[in-house]
């Protein structure tokens, strides 16, 4: 039996090619796609995805969200993706419409009707944190959340402190993660250097000659440029199929360990911050003050570490073909 999974996005370019990651896979049914403002506005994200599912030749239903932060305004990363987040290549738009629901009422109902589904968010974590507050009782039936998001005990990409899903919305990202949820965190860091696509990787994918490859490529354009400007590094970073990989192949994470994480919601310097105890030093008696509410909570977040770079590779190159 397929495993059930929704997907949160905020539909870019990188969010794009994890969507065709999950809609191709034998190994779940995706009963949902709940969009949130994040990388583009709303509306855009919206229409992405829409875009994504038929060209996939799916009839997943998509759903719109949140249209801003949970307290803040929205300061998008079309610099990015370009201003309609997939490389501003011209691409036609869908001839299907989002669902009339709200995308925090479709998380809530996919939650009560599939016990045991797994959550996987490529954007800020508004619509989940809504859908939590509106229902806590869901995080019974959820056996796991995939977040991609944070920079474990590393730099950030938005800020020096900071990756952008969780620094867009730092309230939402702080309540998800003092929910109980099973968090798993796949961490921006995890994109970078071996995992990034090379030249030799992205005449690979053209290689295979498909609909998708191409456009898997195609759409990443400008998020190629933008990465070469960000960190001096070539080639395509794509942490949302990254994350994807990781969800429908839990194996290829090669390093993990649980800690409480903390999200910093109050400073301007390190806003968005995931604050990870690697060294489990939540429990000193100088630490009470800061992290009482975060040890309350039932579980750690599972932090990856280490990814097994070919094989998220060819997972990509799989469900491209």
């Amino acid at each position: 039996m397929r495993r059930k999974v929704l997907i949160d996005t905020d539909t870019a370019s990188d969010d794009a090619v994890a969507l065709i990651m999950a809609l191709r896979s034998p190994l779940v049914e995706v009963v949902a796609i709940t969009v949130v403002a994040g990388n583009v506005p709303l509306e855009q994200a919206t229409q992405n995805a829409l875009f994504t599912v038929e060209l996939c030749g799916s009839a997943v239903p998509v759903y719109a969200g949140a249209a801003k932060p949970l307290q803040r305004e929205l300061e998008p990363a079309t610099w990015f993706h370009g201003m309609d987040g997939l490389g501003d290549c011209g691409y036609a738009p869908a001839a299907r419409k989002a669902e009339a629901a709200h995308a925090v009422d479709a998380i809530v109902a996919a939650a009560r009707e599939h016990p045991g589904l797994e959550v996987i968010t490529l954007g800020p974590l508004t619509n989940l944190a809504l859908a939590l507050e509106r229902e806590p009782g869901i995080v019974a039936n959820i056996s796991r959340c995939v977040v991609m998001g944070g920079a474990a005990c590393c730099e950030g990409n938005v800020t020096p402190a900071a990756e952008f899903n969780i620094w867009v919305d730092p309230e939402a990202a702080r309540a998800v993660f003092l929910s109980g949820l099973p968090i798993e965190m796949v961490g921006w860091e995890l994109s970078r250097h071996d995992a990034v696509l090379n030249e030799s990787d992205i005449a690979a994918v053209m290689a295979l000659g498909t609909p998708l490859a191409e456009f898997a490529i195609g759409c990443n354009g400008r998020a190629r440029e933008a990465y070469l400007e960000q960190t001096g590094e070539h080639g395509i970073s794509l942490p949302d199929p990254i994350a994807m990989a990781v969800l429908l192949h839990p194996e290829l994470v090669l390093d993990s360990s649980e800690h409480f994480v903390g999200i910093e919601t109050k400073s301007e310097l390190t806003r968005g911050m995931t604050v990870v105890d690697r060294l489990n030093v939540t429990d000193d008696a100088r630490n009470e003050h800061v992290w009482s509410e975060v040890r309350s909570r039932e579980k750690k977040g599972k932090i990856c570490w280490k990814l097994d770079v070919a094989g998220w590779k060819r997972l990509l190159r799989e469900s491209l073909t």
